[in-house]
C-alpha cells in the first residue's frame, strides 16, 4: 500500500513531543519564586497545521515520556483529543486509545524520533519519522519529513494527510489561494 492510501484512512494523528513538537532542546528557566521550571520551544506553522487537523475532523493526540506544563497547554490551544504525558511504555497508552476512540489500527497516523517511538509505529497504519529521527526509527517509518521535529515536521505530515483525504484544497481555497 502506497503512502497516499495510507494516508487517506487516517482519522488520528498520534505524536510524540521530544523531538517531534518541539526540536527536542529542554529549557530550564528560574521562575517568579526562584525555583528552576522546564520548558520548550514550538513551531507555530505546526501549531495551524493541527488547527487544520481539527477543522477537517482529523483527531490529534500525543504520547510522552516526559510531563511538561507547556506541552499541556499546547495540546489544549490545538485541541487535543489525547494528552499522555509520563508514559514511557507506550503500547498500553496506544491499546487505551484503540478502545476510547474506536478506530483500527489503520485509521491512526503516528509521528516519532526515537527508539521509544519504533513500538507505536509498528502498530499503526501510516508510521512517521522525523528528518532527525535516528536511524532505525527512519528504516521502518512508512514516510520521513524532510522537515526535523520542532521545525515543520508535523506540518509537512499534516498537508501529507489533508492532501491525501482531498481536504488540502479547501484549506487554500479558504485562504483565498485557490478557486
Amino acid at each position: 500500500m502506497d503512502i497516499l492510501e495510507r494516508a487517506a484512512r487516517v482519522r488520528l494523528l498520534l505524536m510524540d513531543v521530544d523531538g517531534v513538537m518541539t526540536d527536542g532542546k529542554l529549557y530550564n528557566l528560574p521562575g517568579p519564586n526562584g525555583q528552576i521550571f522546564e520548558t520548550k520551544g514550538f513551531d507555530s506553522q505546526d501549531g495551524i497545521a493541527l488547527q487544520w487537523l481539527h477543522w477537517k475532523g482529523i483527531q490529534t493526540g500525543l504520547i510522552s515520556g516526559r510531563i511538561s506544563a507547556a506541552v499541556e497547554e499546547r495540546a489544549r490551544q490545538c485541541h487535543f483529543a489525547y494528552i499522555y504525558q509520563g508514559h514511557i511504555e507506550k503500547i498500553p497508552i496506544l491499546e487505551e486509545i484503540f478502545a476510547r476512540s474506536g478506530l483500527k489500527p489503520e485509521q491512526v497516523a503516528y509521528i516519532g524520533d526515537d527508539l521509544t517511538d519504533v513500538v507505536v509505529m509498528r502498530r499503526v497504519g501510516l508510521a512517521i519519522a522525523t528528518a532527525n529521527a535516528r536511524p532505525e526509527v527512519k528504516r521502518l517509518a512508512h514516510f520521513v519529513t524532510q522537515k526535523e521535529g520542532g521545525h515543520g515536521a508535523i506540518r509537512e505530515a499534516a498537508e501529507l494527510i489533508l492532501g491525501a483525504q482531498g481536504l488540502w484544497s479547501e484549506i487554500l481555497r479558504h485562504y483565498e489561494l485557490e478557486g
